[in-house]
């Protein structure tokens, strides 16, 4: 598991793509925003949590269809699910190392691109924690997302549609946690409204994700 882990990891920093592509596009977002509502400080004050949310959310997503195309082409997962490693492990650590490449990065920007939208001091300790909590179940679902459309000829749209639908309670509570942190109200329930979805995500899609990868290999 630590040698796939790895490898994985090598390909993603070497390869580019989630990695630079991914912060590129939230610093992209970040940026144009106050260009498309206007210079009103408060106005951005308000709208931060729910844009950078936002932004850190259609990073991952931009990321994933490289998740296992490259696998598919070159053979490897056809060697992952006949390895001893149960396909579910394997998936698993495929889904860790997209958020160490992809979403570790976002959360570590965040604060950062929170400065020029303005986000209120007190925001930005439960922007980075509703961040810590929330983007593994991305990575995790996205993986799932990725396990159904893996072979599929410009499978990138078709895997968005799906994807997206399950992304949004983690969007809806992220961004109120952090929304609640910044105004200085109590954020402790949607905190562990969005503890409680990536717990489940974690304990239930590497499962689904399998069950779909095994048709798709057949």
């Amino acid at each position: 598991m630590k040698a796939l882990l790895k490898r994985d990891l090598m390909l993603a920093f070497r390869a580019g793509g989630g990695f630079g592509l991914g912060l590129a596009f939230f610093l992209i977002v970040t940026v144009l925003v106050p260009f498309g509502v206007g210079p009103n400080s408060d106005l951005l004050s308000r709208i931060a949590p729910g844009i950078l949310w936002l932004g850190a959310l259609l990073a991952c997503l931009l990321s994933l269809d490289r998740l296992l195309a490259l696998d598919w082409e070159d053979g490897t997962l056809d060697l992952l699910a006949t390895s001893p490693l149960p396909l579910e492990a394997g998936l698993s650590i495929k889904a860790l190392a997209h958020w160490i490449s992809t979403g570790l990065p976002l959360v570590l920007a965040a604060p950062v691109l929170g400065i020029l939208l303005n986000l209120p001091t007190p925001g930005y300790g439960w922007l980075v924690l509703s961040l810590l909590l929330g983007t593994p179940a991305l990575s995790v679902i996205g993986t799932f997302g990725a396990a159904l459309t893996v072979g599929v000829k410009r499978g990138g749209l078709l895997m968005s549609l799906l994807v997206l639908p399950l992304y949004v309670p983690t969007l809806i509570f992220g961004a109120e946690a952090a929304r609640r942190g910044a105004t200085g109200m109590d954020a402790t329930t949607p905190l562990l409204m969005l503890a409680g979805i990536t717990a489940g995500v974690i304990a239930i899609m590497p499962f689904a994700s399998a069950a779909a990868l095994r048709v798709n290999l057949r």
